[in-house]
């Protein structure tokens, strides 16, 4: 009798995943460009920096969330970053097998994403520095690096405060759209607000620009891991109900330790 065990790879999530980073990279960084080069007519209807900035945030935070309530952002639960990503694992809620496919599409999207932005927008691309993240004049890297695991911080624990309450779990989208959208517009001048590896890894590829790059590489996942940390002390009662950012009961999950009703994948029942 053979008793190898087969390891079942969940396909369709990682392509939803990259997909949706892709689409967020992509979109978000378009609308830097359309709002920040002299070229289109917004730098001249709205002359505050800040003030485009915030709509730059609002439009490239709003991608994430319309991708978290599209069918794909269902399927895979619209992580579409790997610090959330490696947030739900230590939480106990992903396999690695998919912890680690999760973390490849999230790369490639990226990549794909800014690949995109270079061949849509050309030479109107170099006006937001292709969309790398780098330190803003005068900031310290201790700074950056700070601010950056912070955010990231932020980012995680607020997710897990909705998804760990019922009432507030629908609300999700709405809640990381508008706490995204005022991260980029208060930390942009600081470190270009990253909070995702996979974002700042496509421009930088694509370009092959890797000056300070490795912070955005460790201190979003490690400000991701502290929130993991301190929601388990101050909520260690709580559970988080769902690893989705807009979870539809319907929909196939392949998520585990869940405590709201899904559809393990291969299966028609609810559970």
């Amino acid at each position: 009798m053979d008793k190898r065990r087969t390891i079942t790879l969940n396909w369709s999530e990682y392509t939803a995943e990259a997909c949706g980073t892709g689409f967020n990279v992509f979109v978000g960084l378009s609308a830097g460009v359309i709002n920040f080069s002299p070229d289109f007519p917004i730098a001249h209807l709205l002359p505050s920096p800040s003030l485009r900035l915030l709509v730059t945030g609002l439009i490239f935070a709003g991608s994430g969330s319309l991708f978290a309530i599209s069918p794909l952002g269902k399927l895979s639960g619209a992580h579409i970053n790997p610090s959330v990503s490696l947030a739900f694992f230590a939480r106990g809620k992903m396999h690695g097998k998919d912890l680690a496919g999760y973390l490849i599409g999230q790369f490639l999207g990226g990549l794909v994403g800014a690949w995109l932005l270079v061949g849509v927008w050309g030479v109107h691309a170099a006006n937001i520095h292709y969309g790398i993240t780098a330190p803003g004049q005068g900031f310290p890297v201790w700074f950056v690096f700070l601010a950056e695991f912070g955010m990231t911080f932020a980012l995680v624990f607020a997710i897990f405060i909705f998804l760990s309450e019922k009432r507030l779990m629908r609300w999700t989208p709405l809640m990381t759209w508008l706490l995204v959208a005022a991260l980029v517009w208060l930390g942009g001048p600081i470190s270009g607000t990253s909070l995702n590896p996979a974002r700042s890894f496509g421009p930088s590829f694509v370009k092959w620009f890797w000056n300070f790059q490795w912070l955005y590489w460790i201190a979003p996942p490690l400000g991701g891991l502290a929130a993991v940390g301190v929601f388990y002390w101050l909520q260690r009662e709580r559970h988080v109900l769902t690893a989705k950012l807009f979870h539809a009961p319907h929909y196939p999950c392949i998520f585990k330790n869940m405590h709201v009703p899904h559809v393990r994948k291969g299966d028609r029942a609810t559970r």
